[in-house]
């Protein structure tokens, strides 16, 4: 007779569940598992092995036959330890076989027996919930599964706990979802000193997500506002926490169970592989993209990275999504994120001061921002140049206008969008309205209209340059608490399609 039990195996944010099957029978002793394991999974034999023993729990001297359903769906990872353990269990009739198969069972066993921590709780929950089972995961997952609330989880701190659980001498409690993380002390704008316009573009960056490319000499100040934006954003919403924390669970990146509710913030190297960025490597985990959806994703030092992970970036920027293919997996992530560049003019950093520039000025600007191909510069809805601060600005004294007189505005922004995008599945802020829903919401009027044509006449603006300057045009409406998109607002939207330097990378 074949016991069974349930688990999952991740694709992408997706949890698929998997039947753990286990048969006792007559035959020379040998255990194995089939149903295309992965060298972690085959490993598990020899750690439930182990943490039977422990219990003092002797194997019999019979064949035992471990199937993971569906057979050619690759399993991966050393999460399917327990569910291995307890369909074993349930075939020896130590605990019921009716309660195992109403159980998905997640978590990796130590040799003595323990429960190890796995990432991917969350998800496995989800798959829980939608198939009306349990989740069975360590105490160190239990919070975090706990957050789904449409399952019941059990978290258990070793083999023993399972054991006496299904056997009724010690009931598991069901967990309590992690606590609401607090908000970090956020960077406050008062710190910047001057850098008015660059303050103005991260405003409208946030207001409407829009992305965002500053471009100025070393030390002005980018990094410095960079850091600052995600005290100007509006926390998340829950169905948006949820869609990060899901994400962050497979990357193991949540703490202790708890969920945060401010949006991410992701900055990685310029030496960042394009696996790194995109996502990929073994099990072809997440990227920066998608760590970074529904939040920030900061490149500094832009022209520095490898051509082929700037051109990456191209097709998630419109689609919102990432598909990392592979010769044995297709892997579909979120990465609806902000993106904001920072770059110097030209190698050396001083191409507008011409008593501290190279030889090779400005030709040297020109081949270091051209690095950045058009396609991808088009997609940028804000280009600012951040000019150096004298050091005797260093000793004004700070705006009046801190982050928090910004981020209510930047919410204020926020909810006007929200309500006028209620009934449009998938457009959350402006920066996601395209084809008729934009032209309906983000039209000028007349004075704006033949504005915008003289600009996207002399600019040469491509059909994407020209819905790019409506959406900002609608945001800094927005921001103005404006019904309609007006003059004044596309004059600003398309001051922020020029750079400074060079002539390149200009429209």
């Amino acid at each position: 007779m074949v016991a069974r039990t349930f688990t999952v195996a991740f694709e992408g944010v997706d949890a698929r569940l998997v039947e753990v099957q286990c048969a006792v029978t007559a035959g020379l002793p040998a255990f194995g598992i089939v149903g295309l394991p992965d060298k972690a999974v085959s490993e598990a034999r020899e750690r439930v092995r182990a943490a039977l023993a422990a219990m003092s729990i002797a194997l019999p001297s019979r064949r035992i036959t471990v199937n993971l359903a569906p057979a050619d769906l690759p399993k991966e990872g050393s999460h399917f330890d327990l569910a291995i353990a307890l369909a074993l269990l349930a075939a020896l009739d130590v605990v019921p076989r009716d309660a195992a198969e109403e159980t998905v069972a997640l978590g990796e066993l130590s040799l003595d027996g323990r429960l190890m921590p796995v990432a991917g709780a969350l998800p496995a929950a989800m798959s829980a919930a939608e198939h009306d089972r349990s989740l069975l995961c360590p105490s160190a997952c239990g919070a975090e599964a706990a957050w789904v609330g449409a399952t019941r989880v059990l978290a258990a701190g070793s083999l023993a706990d399972v054991l006496r659980h299904f056997t009724g001498q010690a009931p598991l409690e069901a967990a309590e979802p992690g606590e609401l993380r607090p908000r970090e002390l956020m960077r406050d704008l008062r710190d910047v000193k001057g850098q008015e316009r660059a303050k103005r573009a991260l405003e409208i960056a946030a207001a409407g997500r829009h992305h965002l490319l500053m471009v100025g000499a070393p030390g002005s100040g980018k990094s410095m506002l960079a850091a600052r934006l995600p005290g100007i954003l509006p926390e998340l919403m829950p169905d948006e926490a949820l869609e990060t924390a899901m994400i962050h669970s497979l990357a193991g990146l949540i703490e202790e169970g708890g969920i945060r509710r401010e949006r991410p913030f992701r900055d990685p190297h310029h030496t960042a592989s394009v696996a790194a960025i995109v996502g990929g490597g073994r099990g072809a985990k997440p990227g920066e993209i998608s760590l970074a959806h529904n939040g920030v994703l900061f490149l500094d030092e832009f022209p520095e990275f490898p051509r082929t992970v700037l051109e990456t970036l191209r097709q998630p920027i419109e689609t919102g999504e990432v598909v990392v293919a592979r010769a044995n997996a297709h892997v579909r992530y979120p990465c609806r994120f902000l993106l904001v560049a920072a770059a110097n003019p030209c190698r050396c950093g001083h191409l507008a001061e011409a008593e501290r520039a190279c030889s090779r000025a400005p030709a040297c600007g020109e081949e270091y921002l051209g690095r950045i191909s058009g396609p991808l510069m088009d997609r940028f809805d804000l280009r600012v140049e951040v000019p150096p601060v004298h050091y005797r600005d260093l000793d004004l004294p700070p705006s009046s206008e801190g982050s928090a007189e910004v981020a209510a505005r930047v919410a204020a922004a926020r909810a006007a969008q929200a309500q006028r995008f209620a009934g449009a599945p998938g457009v959350r802020v402006n920066a996601d309205a395209e084809g008729a829903l934009l032209e309906e919401v983000a039209t000028p009027d007349a004075e704006g209209r033949a504005l915008l044509a003289r600009v996207a006449e002399r600019l040469g603006l491509s059909a994407r340059g020209y819905h790019r300057v409506l959406r900002v045009a609608r945001t800094i409406a927005d921001l103005d608490g404006a019904e309609t998109v007006r003059k004044p607002h596309v004059a600003e939207a398309a001051s922020y399609r020029l750079v400074a330097a060079p002539q390149a990378v200009r429209a």
